[in-house]
Order: C-alpha cells, then sequence, then structure tokens
C-alpha cells in the first residue's frame, strides 16, 4: 500500500532553503576554480557535515565535538550564501578564499570521521545477582535470656477493717429564728414518736409551707 504524500509548509521551505544553499555553494566553489563534477561535490560534502553532526548531537545529549563539527558546517553554508549575494566579486575571488575552498574536503572529512568513531558513553551494566551459595552465612549474635523470676507477693494478712466515714455536717446556710427553731423542735419530736425516723426537710416544708432554703437548714440543726 502506497502511503500517501502530503505537503507541508515546512517541508517545502526546507526543500527551497536546501536547493538555494546547494547552488551558492556550487557557485562559489566553481569561483573559486573548482570546475566540473567537483563544484557539485562542495554542497553535497557541507550537507552531509552537517546532518551527521545534527545526528550525533542528538544520540549523545549535546556532545561539544558535534557542536563544533556543526558549527563549522553551517558557518560554511551561511559563508557561501553571503558571499554569492553580491558581497563578493564572483570573477575574482580572493586567493584566501581559494585556500579555503581546496582545504574543505580535507577539513570535512576528518570531522565526518572523528564524528563516526568517537567513542560513546557504554551503558552501565547491572550487577549480578549474588548466587546463594556464595552468601555468607550471618550468626544470630543476639544473646537469649533467661526469664526473670516473678517478684515474691507478701503473705496475705486479715483484712483491714472498713472504717465508716463519719458524716459531715453541714452547717445552716440560713438563720432560723429561736423560736421558729423551737417550735420545728417539737414537731420533729412527735414526728419521731409517730414514725420512729427523723422528720426531713420535705415533710417541713410541705407541714408548714417552709421556703425550700428554711426547710432545709432547720432540717440540718434538727439532726
Amino acid at each position: 500500500m502506497f502511503r500517501t504524500l502530503r505537503l507541508d509548509a515546512v517541508l517545502v521551505q526546507a526543500v527551497i532553503a536546501g536547493a538555494l544553499s546547494f547552488s551558492h555553494l556550487h557557485d562559489l566553489a566553481a569561483a573559486a576554480g573548482q570546475d566540473g563534477w567537483k563544484a557539485w561535490a562542495y554542497p553535497v560534502s557541507v550537507d552531509l557535515l552537517l546532518v551527521a553532526a545534527w545526528r550525533r548531537m542528538r544520540a549523545d545529549g549535546g556532545n561539544r565535538d558535534a557542536w563544533l563539527w556543526f558549527a563549522i558546517a553551517l558557518v560554511a553554508s551561511l559563508g557561501a550564501n553571503v558571499a554569492t549575494a553580491g558581497m563578493l566579486d564572483m570573477n575574482d575571488v580572493p586567493p584566501w578564499l581559494c585556500i579555503l575552498v581546496a582545504g574543505w574536503p580535507a577539513l570535512a572529512f576528518l570531522g565526518g570521521t572523528l564524528l563516526a568513531h568517537s567513542p560513546t558513553d557504554a551503558p552501565k551494566a547491572d550487577p549480578a545477582p549474588v548466587a546463594d551459595a556464595d552468601r555468607v552465612p550471618v550468626r544470630d549474635l543476639t544473646v537469649e535470656r533467661a526469664p526473670e523470676p516473678a517478684p515474691e507477693l507478701p503473705p496475705a494478712g486479715p483484712a483491714p477493717a472498713e472504717v465508716t466515714p463519719e458524716p459531715v455536717v453541714q452547717a445552716p446556710a440560713v438563720t432560723v429564728p429561736p423560736a421558729l427553731l423551737d417550735h420545728a423542735r417539737k414537731i420533729a419530736d412527735a414526728h419521731r414518736a409517730q414514725t420512729g425516723q427523723p422528720i426531713d426537710a420535705e415533710t417541713l416544708r410541705t407541714r408548714h409551707g417552709l421556703p425550700p432554703a428554711l426547710a432545709d437548714s432547720i432540717a440540718l440543726q434538727l439532726a
């Protein structure tokens, strides 16, 4: 199945830029005295060095040598573009430019060789697993301690007698008149004679209609 070729603006721009740069390099090499097929070989050499340096930078993550050769090839391409744009008389090329053009093949060969054969960082090998037979047995140096004896309990003696706390008599919160206290004492004596129990504050309050605080105070004094 044939894949559909879709034109892309970036791809078209790259083709146009490559063709123009290729033509400028050819024209510069021809003006420097390289005629025939040799003039066409110069742009191929520059573009191949650019591609090789770019691929090496991608593989090594920014190798300095790759960046150096990429810059050299880029300067050669840009220099040809500028020189053929009217900045240089193509009919009277200076001698130094002829020397550079003539020495470019050797320089490009050196750069391509260094990029192709420079060492790369070898991946680190994982440490070999240690076999069970090679492992040194480790002795358990923990000393087993004997269990400590249980503490002796004192001999059981007679249980202490329970002490009954004495009731705390609260002081009366309300001052009771003596006459009322004497009358309440008579009622309390009559109640004790009838029921056999001391009178409480509730009984005093219901029989005589006393306020709660006054009935409580009288009950405490009669206790």
